[in-house]
């Protein structure tokens, strides 16, 4: 279970308390998202095609994918609100110093350190909001949380992209920059002073790394949740080329990404309180038919912006994936909360890198969708190899305990 806090918070303080959270994901979310929507400018300003301007978005993510653990581990003994400031003020450096960097090699390198702080971010913030929170209510405020990510795609990124646009691409990280300074007054103003579990260590923490359902889960949003990265981390030459979709229209569809993605969060989140496995299952699903739709509806502008909605609502497996974590990684929270963010960006890593080479294979802008299924269903093996296992387990003990 999730680490409680020390005294129970008011509404208003509880609320005080997730803005605050919030906001520090809405810096992140915008953060993450925006270059998808700049790629041809970046590509153009740096001198190199738009599927290697992509290399961009996987730097970022392999950045949170190694940060994650590593900063988990490192700070496991950390009281929660320091930690949060200290990442928090990595990432608003990281981003202030991209939008200074010279080239393609110092970009990528920039990218890869501001996104070291990402995952180790969200999941102390999963922590410190599942703790604020009566039990039954854990997803949603997890999903609160994340209604910070998911609300930066709705209205952060549509901002960032039209800076970009307007004046640039480096000031949509120089925007970035100044939503992160804004988190950490507010951090440091209204998030409790919660400690770590007694006799937290980097030893106790590792020791998630031992339970293969801890496994089972980060492989489920690795995999499962690459598809959606795979088509949207090419959505705006996609939107332009196939749709024919005009520049100035792009906003307003990254816009309805973001509507989709809120939708998906608050939904997913309520639906993962009532039956947690279930919702992990439908919405691997879910993901699958929207992807598969996406290589017929991107061909007009109407269908396409309806499908970019449909994509947002894929994250609804996060608040879900999130829960499944805290309650499979047994004393080891930080790293195991810390982890599912690791694999959500190791899915954009990889959803980015296989839409890229799709695409640069000649197979077409719409063939991201394809390679999305493809990853969808490779996903709900994962899980049914989870489920699977997992009953296996419990026989065994069953088995085990008869005999005595």
């Amino acid at each position: 279970m999730a680490e409680a806090a020390t005294t129970a918070p008011s509404n208003a303080n509880f609320g005080r308390a997730m803005l605050a959270l919030g906001v520090g994901g809405f810096a992140i979310g915008t953060g993450e998202f925006v270059i998808m929507g700049l790629l041809p400018e970046v590509a153009a300003d740096i001198g190199v095609s738009i599927p290697q301007a992509g290399h961009v978005i996987s730097a970022y993510a392999l950045g949170v994918v190694i940060g994650a653990p590593v900063l988990a581990v490192m700070a496991a003994g950390w009281h929660r609100r320091a930690l949060l400031i200290a990442l928090m003020a990595v990432f608003a450096a990281g981003n202030f110093a991209s939008a200074l960097a010279p080239g393609y090699l110092s970009l990528n390198l920039l990218r890869f350190a501001t996104g070291l702080p990402h995952g180790t971010y969200f999941g102390v913030a999963a922590l410190v909001a599942a703790a604020l929170a009566p039990p039954d209510r854990r997803a949603r405020a997890v999903g609160l949380v994340m209604l910070g990510l998911t609300g930066a795609t709705l209205i952060g990124v549509p901002i960032a992209a039209w800076l970009g646009q307007v004046f640039g691409w480096r000031a949509a990280f120089v925007f970035v920059g100044v939503i992160a300074l804004i988190a950490i007054v507010l951090l440091n103003r209204d998030i409790p002073d919660i400690a770590p579990k007694a006799g937290a260590s980097p030893w106790r923490e590792l020791g998630a790394l031992k339970r293969k359902q801890v496994w089972f889960t980060l492989g489920i949003g690795a995999i499962g949740f690459g598809g959606m990265f795979s088509v949207f981390s090419y959505i705006k030459p996609t939107l332009i080329e196939v749709a024919g979709l005009p520049l100035a229209g792009v906003p307003f569809v990254l816009a309805l990404f973001g509507l989709g993605m809120v939708a998906g969060n608050l939904v997913g989140a309520r639906l993962a309180d009532k039956s947690l496995l279930r919702t992990i299952g439908g919405l691997l699903v879910w993901s699958a038919l929207v992807l598969a739709l996406f290589s017929f509806a991107a061909h007009h502008v109407v269908t396409a912006a309806i499908n970019v909605f449909l994509l947002g609502t894929i994250v609804a497996i996060a608040p879900a994936l999130q829960i499944r974590l805290m309650d499979v990684a047994g004393d080891a929270q930080t790293l195991a909360a810390a982890l599912n963010h690791s694999a959500f960006n190791m899915a954009n890593a990889l959803g980015a890198w296989l839409g890229g080479a799709a695409i640069s294979a000649g197979l077409g802008w719409t063939s991201t969708g394809w390679v999305g299924v493809l990853l969808a269903f490779a996903g709900m093996g994962v899980f049914a190899w989870s489920i699977t296992s997992a009953r296996a387990d419990t026989r065994m003990a069953l088995a085990r305990a008869m005999k005595r």
